[in-house]
Order: structure tokens, then sequence, then C-alpha cells
């Protein structure tokens, strides 16, 4: 990880195809203070068109593997990717102002 974090950039995707899904990936950024992102919907905007070009489809289903992990439906339409998945709730606050 010390070596990632060297690296003059927000962070580090990982991908590659997949055996049960389309493609799986991984997402560290050490320099941003987060060692290994979950599920990161921010890389899959441009995961998403690398796999859609090189598979030839416009609809993929990914895996993030990461410890908690998670699975994302993604789309290409026109110059926009369409991302769901399932989420949870991670933490709830109120902020008076």
């Amino acid at each position: 990880m010390s070596r990632i974090s060297e690296v003059d950039a927000r962070g580090i995707i990982a991908t590659a195809p997949g055996e049960d899904v389309d493609f799986v990936s991984r997402f560290f950024a050490p320099q941003s203070g987060i060692f290994e992102d979950p599920v990161t919907g921010s890389a899959h905007t441009t995961l998403a068109p690398y796999w859609a070009e090189k598979l030839g489809c416009t609809k993929l289903i990914a895996r993030q593997l990461s410890k908690r992990g998670g699975w994302l439906r993604c789309r290409i339409a026109g110059d926009r990717v369409e991302i769901s998945g399932q989420a949870r709730a991670y933490m709830t606050r109120e902020i008076d102002i």
C-alpha cells in the first residue's frame, strides 16, 4: 500500500474480466485517506465504457471485490453511464444551520 500511496493520482483502479459477471474491480486510494473503497461508483463511469467496448455490449454487470464488496449494473446511454445497485445506510446525521 505504501507504493500505491506514492502514485500521483486520486486512486488506483484494478480491473479484470469476471467469471460470473462481465468484469471485476478494486479501487485503492490511500493518497485520499481511503485504503480501499468498498464499492466505487465513480470508478465504474470509466470502467463501464472500457469493458462495453471490449465486450461489445451496452449493459454490464460488475462486482467490486473489496472485503465488503458489491454488485453494480452499468448501462452505457450515449455519453453517460447509468449505474444501479443496492445500497446500505452507512451513517445518519443531522446538521442544524
